[in-house]
């Protein structure tokens, strides 16, 4: 049905769009505090860059990417999350020739083929940063702190920092092999899937959600129980960090996260809303993925993303209401045909000035131009008819006062300026 949109995408109509464009517009402010700039990449990438940057074993990879062959039969896929396209940019336009580290964030639409349920869509909008050229824990800890300070000015409390390491490829070698000791023990209840992930990527066997899985791995070995020094010395100074900052977390051993290229810290946020739990944002380093896609050896980097899609459900939960700033400065009734063309010339004045103005463009009764007025929030009104043009002044209103006064035409711009 061409009047119907596909299914697991949402229109965001205007009298919604208000809060998203302050969502963007508080995370450009914070980001804009902490030294990051934004980066705008293609709505679509080559498959492979998803293949290799957010892994073949991966849910996303598997079940979930809008792939096709283009014209050139090219394989395309739609971007399903922001980090890969992020390195891909950060690569290609040689960022790493810059000074360092490369401090970036995006506002982006991403799609991903799944069941549409609250909160999630298959064309849903995913806000992020992504800090390239250091692998300092101190780079993870602003990564969090920024999230946290978003999240507050958002007016969120009782909101929790999950905190996990999951290694390096040198502790990671031995615990993969001890892990998948473990699972071969169990690969009679668990599930196909599993068994599959448990050859290539073991440690993504701990977030299945298949609940037979989940209670056979109850005593499952962790990552954080089993890093090299280099990877417990990281951790130990990130939680150094987040304490001289004052920000609370705990520590969760489950956390893997759900894409491959995570790196040491993995980090969720989750808040507390009402007796129920939401993470809103995710994140974590990827030290590798650089190289892995081409880049130059040893570039580090630390990331997080949440939707916004979810976050607005949170605040919903959380009873805060995000204020609409649309509001009309005046709103001009009219009355007789002349008005109704001398107002045009007084509307473009009122414009070119900066002061938003509206006038009736349905005939409508001069009653009917009030309510309207009303309607769109206008702050101040004005009458124009036959007797006002002849002396060239009116009665301006202020509609929440309901005070009155005359004054020149001529005058109202700058009338208007001294009162808004």
């Amino acid at each position: 049905m061409l009047t119907k949109a596909p299914r697991g995408t949402k229109d965001i109509t205007p009298k919604d769009s208000y809060k998203w464009n302050y969502l963007e517009n508080k995370f450009r402010e914070i980001c804009a505090l902490y030294g990051y700039q934004e980066m705008r990449t293609p709505i679509f990438e080559h498959t492979e860059l998803f293949q290799r940057g957010v892994g073949d074993t991966t849910d996303i990879v598997q079940k979930e990417m809008y792939s096709f062959k283009d014209k050139g039969d090219r394989e395309i896929t739609l971007k399903p999350e922001g980090t890969a396209g992020a390195v891909r940019a950060f690569i290609e336009n040689k960022l790493y020739a810059d000074t360092q580290p490369t401090k970036m964030f995006y506002i982006t639409p991403c799609f991903r083929y799944e069941r549409p349920q609250a909160g999630r869509q298959r064309q849903f909008h995913q806000f992020g940063i992504e800090a390239i050229g250091s692998d300092s824990p101190s780079m993870d800890a602003e990564a969090i702190s920024l999230a946290m300070q978003f999240f507050r000015e958002l007016g969120l409390k009782d909101l929790k920092v999950s905190l996990n390491s999951v290694g390096c490829p040198v502790c990671r070698k031995e615990y993969d092999k001890k892990l998948r000791e473990y699972l071969d023990s169990k690969s009679e209840v668990l599930c196909d899937m599993c068994n599959e992930r448990k050859e290539k990527n073991p440690m993504r066997v701990i977030d299945c959600k298949n609940p037979q899985c989940k209670e056979a791995i109850t005593d499952i070995p962790y990552m954080i129980d089993n890093l090299c020094d280099d990877c417990k010395a990281h951790f130990a100074e990130l939680e150094e960090y987040l304490k001289e900052m004052e920000i609370p977390y705990e520590i969760d051993k489950t956390i893997v996260r759900g894409l491959d290229y995570y790196k040491r810290t993995a980090f969720e946020i989750i808040a507390e809303n009402i007796g129920a739990q939401s993470t809103v944002c995710g994140g974590g380093r990827y030290d590798g993925l650089v190289e892995q896609l081409g880049g130059p050896k040893g570039t580090s980097g630390i990331g997080f993303a949440l939707g916004a899609e979810r976050l607005l459900l949170t605040l919903e939960d959380a009873g805060i209401e995000i204020e609409n700033p649309q509001s009309t400065d005046i709103f001009i009734v009219t009355i007789g045909d002349e008005a109704k063309k001398k107002s045009f010339g007084l509307l473009k004045e009122l414009r070119d000035n900066h002061i938003s103005a509206d006038k009736d463009h349905l005939s409508r009764s001069v009653k009917a131009q009030f309510k309207y007025s009303d309607k769109i929030n206008a702050k101040f009104t004005i009458v124009i008819g036959d007797d006002e043009l002849k002396n060239n002044e009116a009665s301006l209103k202020n509609m929440a006062t309901s005070e009155q006064h005359t004054v020149k035409l001529s005058e109202l711009v700058k009338e208007l300026k001294e009162r808004l």
